[in-house]
């Protein structure tokens, strides 16, 4: 695993279980610099002031929150300290919920949780969540912000989920969607082509093309080639009588 993010005790009950937090995912992605075009001399970023168009030191500049156009409420450094989630070490674990009860759309980023040196009981929790069937929800503080998040047991490894909140997610209803008849013949065509495509889930099959197609563009530039600038092709929309067309032609192939 990779270095600990931060220490603390999975709680719940009478029950405390030391843990290791680890990042579990890892973005792998081309960073670019903004250089001044003439000399190739990297550029900073400064904080102008939009009215006497000079740049404002950092002693200089306050928060603010803009209550309607133009006119804001000033929040000084010591008054949002107040707001601040005290420190603690504690996973606290307030219900648990059926494994896969959670929609999708809460889950935020995933970490490990390693035993800590003189952890015990992690092996019995890790077993019992996955006899059990459940995952615990939980809060936690780390870093000046407050979590709230899963507690999920996946083989014997522990991992934690942060979730968002309920207010962040947008209900579907709000997106108005029509309702539109679908004919028995366009739904044999989809569960027929889903059926032949469906298989275990084999993430290493798929590559970042947009990444290769980058560090490829990088490794030719380096190499002093010419790169060609192609006109990007415009595709029309498809018309319903042509996605059943091509959902047929999709069939057949894969039949």
């Amino acid at each position: 695993m990779g270095a600990t993010i931060w220490k603390g005790s999975i709680h719940f009950g009478d029950t405390d279980v030391p843990v290791k937090l680890h990042a579990a995912v890892k973005e792998e992605r081309i960073q670019f610099h903004l250089l001044h075009r003439r000399d190739q001399v990297k550029l900073h970023q400064q904080m102008i002031c939009a009215y006497e168009k000079i740049p404002v030191p950092t002693e200089a500049q306050v928060k603010g929150f803009e209550v309607e156009e133009g006119k804001y409420i000033i929040v000084d450094a010591a008054e949002l300290e107040q707001t601040t989630p005290e420190s603690s070490r504690m996973i606290d674990v307030h219900e648990f919920v059926r494994t896969g009860q959670i929609d999708p759309l809460f889950l935020e980023r995933v970490y490990y949780l390693e035993p800590d040196v003189y952890s015990v009981g992690y092996n019995e929790l890790a077993a019992a969540l996955r006899e059990m069937d459940v995952e615990g929800i939980c809060t936690w503080t780390m870093r000046k912000r407050s979590y709230l998040g899963a507690l999920q047991a996946r083989g014997r490894i522990l991992r934690l989920t942060t979730l968002r909140h309920a207010d962040e997610v947008i209900a579907v209803k709000s997106l108005g969607l029509e309702d539109i008849p679908l004919s028995e013949k366009e739904l044999k065509i989809g569960s027929d082509l889903i059926a032949q495509l469906t298989g275990p889930f084999q993430p290493q099959k798929f590559e970042n093309e947009h990444q290769k197609k980058l560090q490829a563009l990088i490794e030719k530039k380096a190499r002093g080639e010419k790169i060609a600038v192609l006109r990007p092709t415009r595709l029309k929309p498809t018309t319903a009588d042509e996605l059943l067309q091509a959902l047929e032609a999709s069939l057949k192939k894969v039949a």
